[in-house]
């Protein structure tokens, strides 16, 4: 669970990091869900990438 819970912390870290998503510049929902899910998508390429 520690190893799990460590992953998530630092994802959410990283996505914090973003500027666009932590301050809400769109005001329509769809627009900051499709922001989330590309910042999503290039940190899971970016871990993809990167040998563990």
């Amino acid at each position: 669970m520690g190893v799990y819970r460590w992953v998530v912390e630092r994802t959410s870290a990283r996505l914090h990091g973003l500027r666009r998503l932590r301050v809400r510049w769109e005001r329509r929902a769809d627009m900051h869900e499709a922001f989330l899910k590309l910042a999503c998508c290039l940190i899971t390429h970016q871990q993809l990438k990167s040998p563990c």
